[in-house]
């Protein structure tokens, strides 16, 4: 970026569906003065079946996108992309700083003093041993189990996330963790915080820690602003734009599921 950053510049925020609107909806909590946009690159998800070699192909384009929308910061709102493109996303940055939620995830997980943590995720995001990778850097003597819970997306885009079905495959796929003592449970997938209540009533019998990567790196997103003296000094609430690769429909359809409200106005971009 040549010219020196405003705070009335937008957050920019990307994941490779509609998942990362948990992470939208968590800064404009956290931060409800920032102006906010967001791609979900609905053309191309999962990203969790594509290479690596695509990931970081549309990564670079979709922050070559933000870029052009003059964001202040890029979250990186996508496991996969966390895993695979930060480097990519960071060195199209430039000057712009880059936050993600598998460090966002580690950091809190990490700050909780647990000795015993469990990891949730997709098929694509568990098998890359990210966040092992990123909890083992800071403490090599942690316990870690990891999970792959696959089925929890399409629940969560179905609504199902606290009836009996969304119970029992919770209670199906954690039951190790529940026989493991572990102590806090990293939400390694932007769907998963829908079943945080779900969670905590599986738990209910233990202390038992849910880290909700959105949440957290919400917050990292606000002390890197203080830092730098970025905050959106605007009294009204942030702008929100939304872009989309295709289906805006569909993404409109869902949109209130994640974010807790609808989402009016849905733009499709073709990066391309």
């Amino acid at each position: 970026m040549n010219k020196t950053p405003d705070s009335n510049q937008p957050i920019g925020i990307f994941d490779s569906g509609i998942g990362g609107l948990t992470v939208v909806k968590a800064v404009m909590k956290k931060l409800p003065h920032e102006n906010v946009i967001y791609f979900g690159d609905t053309a191309h998800v999962p990203y969790g079946t594509k290479s690596d070699q695509a990931i970081n192909r549309f990564s670079a384009e979709i922050t070559r996108f933000l870029i052009k929308h003059d964001v202040k910061m890029i979250l990186i709102a996508c496991n996969s992309v966390s895993a695979v493109a930060k480097e990519t996303v960071t060195s199209n940055a430039g000057s712009i700083p880059v936050l993600d939620v598998i460090t966002a995830g580690t950091q809190a997980a990490i700050a909780t003093g647990s000795k015993s943590i469990g990891v949730i995720g997709t098929l694509a995001t568990i098998g890359s041993g990210a966040y092992e990778r990123s909890l083992r850097q800071r403490n090599n003597q942690l316990q870690i189990k990891s999970k792959a819970c696959p089925l929890l997306v399409p629940l969560a885009e179905e609504g199902w996330t606290d009836n009996e079905v969304a119970k029992n495959t919770l209670s199906l796929y954690l039951s190790e963790f529940m026989q493991n003592n572990i102590d806090s449970i990293i939400l390694g997938c932007t769907h998963y915080p829908l079943f945080t209540s779900t969670l905590q009533a599986l738990f209910n019998n233990r202390a038992v820690t849910i880290i909700d990567s959105a949440d957290s790196i919400a917050e990292m997103a606000q002390n890197l602003l203080v830092r730098h003296k970025l905050i959106n000094t605007q009294t009204s609430r942030g702008h929100f734009n939304c872009f989309v690769s295709d289906r805006p429909q569909r993404f409109r359809e869902l949109s209130e599921r994640f974010l807790g409200r609808p989402v009016p106005d849905v733009q499709i971009v073709n990066l391309a």
